[in-house]
This record gives structure tokens, C-alpha cells and sequence, in this order.
């Protein structure tokens, strides 16, 4: 893929080439990003599952240090029932709200899109059914029509319009299903030229099994039509890119390039094909496996790096609290990337990667329950530890599975060393274990209240919002 000015912030940031995300789809993704926190702590297993209102976020975070967050796109988090207004209350009939704390400054998701839509229209193009169609039809229009060129739009002008600091979170929808790349980026890859992916092993795990069949994350049979689809999907890629350095180009206009701090990230990632699957869904790593590109101005000695840790989305807001001189909130699972931004390799960094995956809301169990002692839909749950040397999959039903990435990184051969297998599974339960909810295990009720423990000797210290009952 061309990525021009992905590559150019990455020449002039720090790139996280082991960049995960913690969880599919959108909104549980999303979750784990905005407040810091893995999904067996908050709970977010669905597009639609409410946000539990106790837990901060960085859009709060950012108005504590002063800001006034703006969103540009979308966010995907559901209202907390308890805070909406009674059963009528129009939050509850979608999943695609907007995170709390953040004010808008363009939403291009769901009925908001009728923005863009009525823009086109106005642009003289035939009005679409729905979004979807709308986004099918991208290939068919200039690139300067796009939903994501009509996003950046209305970015540029927004940093133009500000006088002071400013913080701006642009959330584009691309790349995404629909699989239709923008104007000239609809054409930018040969198809013939892309090539096959990763195909199924002959031995599968029932859930691959089922995702293979699912009409929503089945790969499109045959070698044109995949290679079709990634092509498609490497020019919405491009398009974004293409979008984003337009607000680079904005920034040094108005002399803020070395004075805006930057954070590249995505949600999910995409299996276009491997193991037969499109979309994000499974325990695959193409469906997490994301980009991370950070630019601290500040740290100028770093720009250019790259780091081979394992890194993931649940740092990103512990890293912004750094970044906003604020103390990070006890509840994040995260730790701050700050280090790294510096040029420092911490001892004590994580090796291995995690991320999880609740597919109950699209294989609810038939028969007779006692709710609320069922435990059968948490069954349709994985967790995955992913280390240098293997990835060991737990499935809530007490199955699971172990590849060996060291000889097969395409996740298709299993590991046949019984010790290796002990090994990740031991520090599956480890991870578990260390990140168990801790909103109120950091006091005492005694004298006062007593606040969190200090860090450990030789280790950075973050800055954690102290708990106290003063």
C-alpha cells in the first residue's frame, strides 16, 4: 500500500509496529481505546452495549487539562441506560453515540450521515437509498466528494477557526466495509497485481468454522473477486491517508505542525481475505493487528524510530494524560507510552499482546436458563495472548487453541510442545489476574483514606489520580 504521509509522520514520530487492539467490532474496540480499559473490565462486548457511566474517558480527560475535545466522525459508544431520560429516550435506539465529554463538530455516522448525503444531493448526485449505498457509490464520484474528503472539510476549517490550544479527534469510517474505494483511488491497485491471502487451514475451530459461513465475514469466493476486494480496500486506505495529509498541509500553514501532538490509530483492522475471512471478528491477528504512529513535538531525538514492543490501544489514553501534564485514572489498564516517546526502552514492559473477542449477540444460546445464573452466553467469548513465539486462544467454553508463530506466522500450525503451551496459558491467567477491576483497591478506609501505593523502585511513574476520601 502507498501511504505517503503515514510514512512521513512515522519519519517524523515514533512508529508502533506492534500495535494492537484490544477488541472487535467498532464499539468494544472503541471502549478499550477511549477509557484505557481491556473488555473484561468494561464490559463493552458489542456494537450496542451501553458504556458504563462510571468510567472516565479521554474526551473528559482533555477538558480537565482545559481543552474543549471536538469529534469529528464518530465514537460508537451507547448511553448508559441509567443516565437516559426514560424508555422513550432516542439514545437507547442506537448504538452509534457519541462519547461522553467531547462536543461535535461534524457526526457522520448512522442518521447524522444525512449531512454528507444532503450535501451530495446538493452537489447534483442522485439521492442514495441509505449510507451504505451511498459509501458503495464512492467509486463512482471524485475523491474531493468522499465522506472522508467532506470529514476532512470540515476539520481544516475547524483548526483554522481556533485562537488558542485546540484538541480535535478525527475519526474517519474508512477504511471499511462497504469494500469501494473513493474516485481515483477506486483504480490506484491492480488487481491482478494484489496478492492471494492467507488461506483456511484444513483443521478449524469451530467458531472459524461458523465465521466462514457467516454471510458478514465470509471472504467472496474465488481469486478475482478477493483480489477485487483488496485492492478496493488498499484505496480506501490510501484515501485516508491521502485525507490526512491535507491536515498536515493545514497545520504548517498555520505554523502548528511543531506544536500539535499526534496520535495514528484505528479501532480494528480488517482480515481482507486471510483465513477466508473479511471484516474484523475471530481470534485472527489481521482483525487486530493495527497501525500506531505517534508525534510528540517535544521529543525530537526519537522522530523516526520504531518500536518492536508490544504496544496497545488501551495505552493510548494513559500516553495523552502524560502528554496533557493530567493524572491518569486508576482504572486504566494501559501503560503510558511516554518512554518509548523519549527514547527510553523500559525493563518492565509487557511481551505479549492481548485482545478478546464476545460474539453472544450473534449466536444466542436456545433452550431453558435461570438468569441471571446462566453462564452460557459468556461461553461465546475468547481471550488471545499473543507472545513472540506463539498465540494461545482461550475460549470461554473451556476449549482452546495454540499456533506456533515461530515456525508458521500465518496462525496455521499448532504447537505440539505441551510446555509451551502451559507457559501461555499460565500467563493468560497472570494477565487476568493483574488486571482485574481496581476502581476502589488502591485506598483504605482508615485515617482519612489512604491513596494509591507508590510506584516501585527503578520503575516510571506515571502520574494516577490519587484516591482519597478527604
Amino acid at each position: 500500500m502507498r501511504t505517503p504521509n503515514l510514512d512521513r509522520l512515522a519519519a517524523q514520530g515514533v512508529r508502533l509496529a506492534r500495535h494492537y487492539s484490544q477488541s472487535s467490532p467498532c464499539s468494544p474496540g472503541r471502549a478499550c481505546l477511549y477509557t484505557g480499559t481491556y473488555q473484561l473490565n468494561n464490559r463493552v462486548v458489542a456494537n450496542g452495549t451501553p458504556l458504563d457511566a462510571r468510567f472516565d474517558n479521554l474526551a473528559l480527560a482533555a477538558r480537565r487539562a482545559g481543552y474543549s475535545p471536538t469529534l469529528f466522525g464518530y465514537t460508537d459508544q451507547s448511553i448508559d441506560p441509567r443516565e437516559a431520560s426514560g424508555p422513550d429516550d432516542p439514545r437507547l435506539s442506537s448504538y452509534e453515540g457519541v462519547l461522553p465529554g467531547f462536543d461535535i463538530g461534524l457526526e457522520i455516522t448512522g442518521a447524522e450521515q444525512r449531512a454528507w448525503i444532503d450535501w451530495l444531493v446538493e452537489l447534483g448526485y442522485p439521492a442514495p437509498a441509505d449510507a451504505d449505498t451511498a459509501l458503495l457509490l464512492e467509486s463512482d464520484r471524485p475523491v474531493e466528494h468522499s465522506a472522508s474528503a467532506f470529514l476532512t472539510d470540515h476539520l481544516v476549517a475547524w483548526i483554522g477557526r481556533q485562537r488558542g490550544p485546540w484538541f480535535a479527534h478525527a475519526s474517519y469510517f474508512r477504511p471499511h466495509s462497504p469494500y469501494a474505494a473513493a474516485g481515483r483511488f477506486a483504480h490506484a491497485y491492480d488487481p491482478a497485481a494484489i496478492s492471494l491471502p492467507i488461506a483456511p487451514a484444513a483443521a478449524r475451530h469451530p467458531l472459524h468454522e461458523g465465521l466462514l459461513r457467516h454471510p458478514e465475514t465470509a471472504a467472496p469466493r474465488g481469486d478475482d473477486a478477493i483480489r477485487e476486494l483488496r485492492a478496493q480496500y488498499f484505496g480506501m486506505v490510501s484515501e485516508v491517508d491521502h485525507q490526512l495529509g491535507r491536515v498536515w498541509q493545514t497545520l504548517e500553514r498555520l505554523g502548528q505542525w511543531d506544536d500539535t501532538w499526534i496520535f495514528v490509530t484505528s479501532d480494528h483492522g480488517d482480515d481482507h481475505g486471510d483465513q477466508g475471512l473479511i471484516g474484523k471478528s475471530g481470534f485472527f491477528e489481521g482483525s487486530y493487528h493495527i497501525l500506531g504512529i505517534a508525534r510528540d513535538p517535544r521529543h525530537p531525538a526519537t522522530h523516526g524510530s520504531t518500536v518492536n514492543h508490544f504496544t496497545e490501544n488501551v495505552d493510548v489514553f494513559p500516553t495523552l494524560c502524560d502528554a496533557l501534564e493530567i493524572d491518569t485514572p486508576a482504572q486504566c489498564d494501559g501503560l503510558p507510552l511516554t518512554p518509548f516517546l523519549r527514547g527510553e526502552k523500559p525493563p518492565w514492559w509487557r511481551d505479549a499482546a492481548h485482545w478478546e473477542f464476545d460474539w453472544r449477540f450473534t449466536r444466542i444460546p436456545h433452550g431453558p436458563h435461570v438468569w441471571p445464573w446462566d453462564r452460557r452466553l459468556e461461553r461465546q467469548h475468547l481471550a488471545v495472548l499473543r507472545s513472540e513465539r506463539a498465540a494461545y486462544v482461550q475460549f470461554g467454553d473451556g476449549s482452546w487453541l495454540c499456533f506456533d508463530l515461530a515456525a508458521d506466522p500465518t496462525w496455521r500450525t499448532e504447537v505440539s510442545d505441551t510446555a509451551v503451551v502451559l507457559a501461555h496459558a499460565q500467563a493468560m491467567l497472570t494477565w487476568r489476574s493483574q488486571h482485574a477491576e481496581r476502581t476502589l483497591t488502591g485506598m483504605l478506609v482508615e485515617k482519612g483514606g489512604i491513596g494509591r501505593w507508590p510506584p516501585m523502585p527503578g520503575r516510571y511513574a506515571p502520574r494516577v489520580r490519587r484516591e482519597n476520601t478527604k
